[in-house]
């Protein structure tokens, strides 16, 4: 999928070797049902593209664009959740706790995520169903 049909959409940047990244991904894509967020590794020439180097030198944020919004990190996930049908919405009620508190208990999760979920030793390749929602 190029750029051109992305314009609209919210682009999620996640590290693509990250098993809880990578879960985190297949999760929005279930929920995400109008499929207003697409995907790229942090990895990809497409993330080299897209964002400045503060992001995808360091793996430890996920990345929200939209247009030339960017939000990273514990804003980020609230921004997705807020995206998502149901209940997931409420959860950004969170935004309202000051981004550094925020950021601490998200930094401390990022810093550990290999060891406590894992990690692969390539990016994962999406299913020919999903392909579509995968740029870059």
């Amino acid at each position: 999928m190029g750029t051109d049909q992305s314009i609209d959409k919210q682009i999620v940047f996640f590290d693509g070797v990250c098993n809880l990244c990578n879960s985190s991904v297949q999760f929005i894509i279930k929920n995400d049902k109008k499929q207003k967020f697409l995907f790229a590794s942090l990895q990809s020439d497409f993330a080299d593209e897209n964002l400045s180097p503060e992001y995808t030198k360091s793996l430890h944020s996920i990345v929200l664009k939209k247009g030339s919004q960017v939000k990273t990190k514990s804003s980020a996930v609230l921004r997705i959740a807020r995206g998502l049908p149901g209940l997931w919405p409420l959860v950004s009620i969170f935004l309202l706790v000051p981004k550094f508190i925020r950021d601490f208990f998200y930094d401390l999760v990022a810093k550990n995520r290999y060891r406590w979920f894992g990690k692969k030793d390539h990016c994962m390749l999406p299913s020919p169903d999903l392909i579509s929602r995968f740029v870059g």
